[in-house]
């Protein structure tokens, strides 16, 4: 297998301003499934910073007193301790909209008032499109002696409420606002990945390049006289990067990014980076068995193509999708237009592979439906991305999103042939739990086609049980088929103005929409 057969080359990103690399090699990445796995470590890890380390981070939404275990440390916290050992701390938060419309502005506020008290530095930056958000969520953690012990983690997972869940999918106890069909702890399912190698350096680099950028955080002017009196205005520069830690693993990783263009243009990315997009495009294009995806919205005609017309071309291509059964708080933006680009979306992937599409939900044991917040792909069990980019306009187009996707050098032994092992190892892990399946029966679903057929039983399963009115043992899984939208004719015309001509829920407008392109 060639690499760039499956990785972009330097110039198929599209950005020959940025100084990342097209890939590297000599890599271990683990996948953390879930948030509670992906908080522990990183409680474990932050502990062992001391004098002189560093550590690095940028996120969407932060909550200073998230616990990152049952019994704390809250990520304030442990931040603000680390900075007290010694440890240089930088943070890139997104400032968010007003709280009046369900964002996050001040607790993301919060998190970079606590982290300046230590000592830190966190900048509340707002340096992208307008309309747009920093979605990128990954942390850094490099040492002074022992290059050996540096890690990034990088995936969909902020550092804030309702994310602390494990594999119960019993929700954490600090909840976000979300509605109330998800109960009084919402269950939730995401994916983060630990990186340890040369690939660190890449997403350190990833950072600097946000750092340095010399575009004001804001243009708001009382915006900026509150950063300056709360001294998060400040943007010191950072050490020198050292040389890129040594190799760990057998792990091939590529930074895959979306930057908007924008109208001061990036240093890095003048005419914005949209090698999200580009990846996805190339990969689809040699998709021949089965397409895993695990994904927040599955939302835009647009972005939907690529996996269509690989459908399309290959009779023998399955492809399984799971997400949210309902949508999460930011819904009532959109609300029943929402519903119409969903159902626009997953009425072309079923036209292009009818009964070989199959899409489902979620729900734990009690019957409470888990939210969906992963993504997570994986096509062939050769290439696996997962990162902070959603299957929508804005993660290809527009938000700032990081990916990683992961090419292993070992070939997995089981049959059928042509598989990589962390590819497959991925996939089995996530399907196993939706499917309840004991780790040691995993290999069973090592065959697309088996799988695909054990998550229809499954699901079929479970809607029947329902259906019965949940008399009986309730069959193992927690998959159910997801509806298709429903809306009523009044819902549809007052939604369809919004939807076509307006402002979508992937927040753009059809014009700008069709020339920004990917």
């Amino acid at each position: 297998m060639r690499i760039e057969d499956w990785f972009l080359t330097e110039e198929e990103r599209g950005n020959p301003a940025t100084r990342l690399g097209a890939w590297s090699c000599g890599n271990d990445v683990r996948p953390l499934v879930h948030g509670a796995a992906y908080f522990a470590e990183l409680r474990a890890c932050l502990e062992q910073l001391g004098k002189d380390d560093l550590l690095l981070f940028a996120d969407w939404r932060g909550d200073p007193d998230e616990r990152l275990t049952p019994d704390g440390p809250s990520v304030g916290a442990a931040m603000a301790a680390a900075a007290e050992r010694g440890a240089l701390v930088r943070g890139l938060i997104w400032r968010s909209h007003l709280d009046l419309l369900r964002f996050s502005s001040a607790e993301n506020r919060h998190l970079g008032q606590e982290i300046e008290d230590t000592g830190g530095q966190a900048l509340l930056d707002t340096r992208t499109a307008v309309g747009g958000s920093h979605h990128q969520k990954f942390v850094i953690l490099r040492h002074d002696r022992g290059p050996e012990r540096d890690v990034a983690f990088v995936g969909g997972i902020d550092l804030c409420h309702s994310r602390r869940d494990d594999a119960s999918h019993e929700g954490d106890p600090q909840r976000a606002p979300m509605p109330g069909v998800y109960g009084p702890r919402p269950p939730w399912h995401d994916v983060q990945a630990a990186i340890r190698g040369p690939a660190v350096a890449e997403v350190e680099q990833v950072f600097c390049e946000r750092w340095e950028d010399p575009a004001p955080e804001t243009r708001d002017p009382l915006r900026r006289l509150r950063d300056h009196l709360g001294r998060l205005d400040d943007a010191p520069p950072l050490p020198r990067p050292g040389p890129p830690p040594p190799p760990a693993g057998r792990h091939r990783v590529q930074l895959l990014r979306t930057y908007p263009a924008r109208r001061r243009g990036y240093p890095f990315a003048p005419g914005g980076e949209r090698s999200i997009a580009h990846a996805y495009r190339k990969v689809l294009a040699r998709a021949r068995s089965l397409i895993y995806l695990e994904d927040q919205y599955l939302w835009s005609t647009d972005v939907i193509e690529p996996f269509a017309r690989a459908l399309e071309r290959e009779p023998g291509l399955h492809m399984i999708v799971i997400v949210p059964r309902h949508p999460d708080q930011d819904g009532w933006l959109a609300g029943p237009a929402s519903l119409i680009g969903r159902a626009d979306a997953l009425h072309r992937l079923r036209r292009a592979g009818g009964d070989r599409v199959a899409i489902y939900d979620l729900e734990n044991h009690h019957g409470t439906p888990v939210y969906v917040h992963a993504k997570v792909c994986v096509v062939d069990d050769v290439w696996a991305a997962i990162g902070s980019d959603n299957v929508n306009l804005r993660s290809w187009t527009y938000d700032s999103e990081l990916s990683c996707a992961v090419l292993d050098e070992q070939e997995d032994p089981r049959p059928p042939a042509g598989a990589l092992r962390f590819a497959r190892d991925l996939r089995l892990t996530l399907m196993a739990e939706h499917l309840d399946l004991p780790a040691e029966r995993a290999d069973e679903l090592c065959d697309p086609v088996a799988a695909f057929d054990a998550f229809t039983r499954s699901a079929a399963a479970l809607e029947s049980w329902h259906e019965r009115g949940g008399t009986g043992p309730r069959p193992p899984g927690r998959l159910r088929p997801h509806p298709e939208p429903h809306l009523s004719r009044a819902q549809k015309l007052l939604a369809l103005p919004l939807y076509r001509f307006a402002v979508d829920p992937d927040g753009r407008p059809p014009a700008l929409r069709r020339s920004r392109g990917f």
